[in-house]
C-alpha cells in the first residue's frame, strides 16, 4: 500500500494537470472566438466597401446628365451640389454627397510644372493664395504663401527655414515634399500653419491633382465662398461686390466670360488675361463623400472624378477615409 505521502502528491499532480489544461482551452477558445470575430468584421468591412463603390456608380451617372445637359456648362439647376442622398440597404444605412470640387483654391497652383525641374514657384499663385489668407485674417499671410510654394517646389534654393534644413533640425525631423499636396490636411505640416489658421483655411481650399491655377466655376461656386473671386484678382473686386454677383447670379447660370465679366459691379475691375481664364463655367473636379453603416460598422470613402470632355468621367481618386 502506498503511503499517504504519494497519494497526496499524485492528487497534486493530477489538479496542476487539469488546471493548466483548462487554461490552455480557455487560450484556445479566445483565439477561437477572436478568430471567428475578426473573419466576421472583414466579411463585414468588405461588403461595406462594395455598397460604398456602388455609390461611385451614382456619381458618375449623375456627373454624365449634368454633361448631357449642358456641355457647355455647369450649373445648379437640379439641386445636386452638396445635396445628401441617403437610402436604406439590408442591416444599414447609406449616404453620398456630389459636391463641385472645384470652389476652392488650388493650393497646388502656387508651384507649376517647368521641364528643367519638375516643379517650381508660381507667382501668381503664391500672390492670389497670399491674399486668400488675408482674407481669412491669418497673420503673415505672404511668408505663409511662400512657405507652401518652397513645401513643394524641386529645389533647395530658397529662405533655410522654409527647406530641408529647416525641418531636419525640428524635433522630430521631416523633409519637405518637393512635388505637389496629395490632400488639404498635408499643409498641416507646412511651417507656419497652425491649428487655427488651418481650421480657418480649410474651408476655402483643396488639393487638386494639377498645378493649373484654381479653375473655379462660378456657377455653383455658392456666395459663403465669394472671396475667392476676391483672392484670385488680388483684392481687386472686394467680397461684397464678389458676394452680391453671386447672390444674383442667373437661373441657367452665365454662358460665358464675356457675359460673367460683363455685370456691372465687375465692370471697374477688369482682370488680366490669365484671371479671366481660371473663371469656368462648365465643371471639371466632382468629388464624392460616402459614408455606409452595414451591420453597425462605419465606412467612409472620398472619390474625385475628372471630366476633361462632356463624354469621359474619369475617377483619378480614392481615399478611404472622410473628407477632413
Amino acid at each position: 500500500m502506498r503511503p499517504e505521502r504519494e497519494k497526496g502528491a499524485a492528487l497534486l499532480t493530477v489538479l496542476l494537470m487539469v488546471a493548466v489544461i483548462a487554461v490552455i482551452s480557455i487560450g484556445v477558445l479566445d483565439d477561437i472566438r477572436f478568430g471567428i470575430r475578426r473573419t466576421f468584421n472583414a466579411r463585414v468591412v468588405n461588403q461595406a466597401q462594395w455598397y460604398a463603390l456602388g455609390t461611385e456608380q451614382l456619381a458618375r451617372a449623375r456627373i454624365g446628365s449634368l454633361m448631357d445637359r449642358d456641355a457647355s456648362k455647369t450649373t445648379l439647376e437640379g439641386g445636386w451640389n452638396g445635396r445628401v442622398i441617403a437610402f436604406p440597404i439590408e442591416q444599414g444605412r447609406m449616404e453620398a454627397t456630389l459636391t463641385d470640387a472645384t470652389g476652392c483654391f488650388n493650393l497646388n497652383s502656387v508651384v507649376e510644372a517647368n521641364q528643367g525641374e519638375p516643379f517650381r514657384r508660381r507667382d501668381l499663385g503664391v500672390r492670389q493664395f497670399s491674399t486668400l489668407l488675408s482674407l481669412v485674417g491669418a497673420p503673415n499671410e505672404r511668408e505663409l504663401a511662400e512657405n507652401l510654394a518652397e513645401w513643394m517646389d524641386s529645389n533647395d534654393v530658397g529662405r533655410a527655414e522654409a527647406e530641408d534644413q529647416g525641418y531636419v533640425n525640428l524635433p522630430q525631423p521631416y523633409r519637405t515634399a518637393g512635388g505637389p499636396l496629395a490632400e488639404v490636411s498635408e499643409l498641416r505640416a507646412v511651417r507656419g500653419f497652425t491649428p487655427a489658421i488651418y481650421a480657418a483655411l480649410r474651408p476655402y481650399v483643396c488639393a487638386l491633382p494639377t498645378t493649373d491655377l484654381s479653375p473655379i466655376n462660378v456657377n455653383t461656386l455658392p456666395s459663403e465662398r465669394a472671396l475667392l473671386l476676391t483672392a484670385l484678382t488680388e483684392g481687386k473686386v472686394a467680397r461684397e461686390t464678389a458676394r452680391g454677383v453671386l447672390d444674383r447670379r442667373p437661373t441657367q447660370g452665365w454662358p460665358d466670360a464675356q457675359a460673367f465679366w460683363g455685370e456691372q459691379a465687375l465692370l471697374t475691375t477688369p482682370p488680366g488675361d490669365v484671371v479671366r481664364e481660371q473663371i469656368r463655367f462648365r465643371t471639371r473636379f466632382f468629388a464624392l463623400n460616402s459614408q455606409v453603416v452595414f451591420a453597425d460598422m462605419p465606412i467612409f470613402m472620398s472619390s474625385l472624378f475628372e471630366t476633361r470632355s462632356a463624354s469621359t468621367v474619369t475617377l483619378v481618386a480614392r481615399r478611404w477615409t472622410s473628407d477632413e
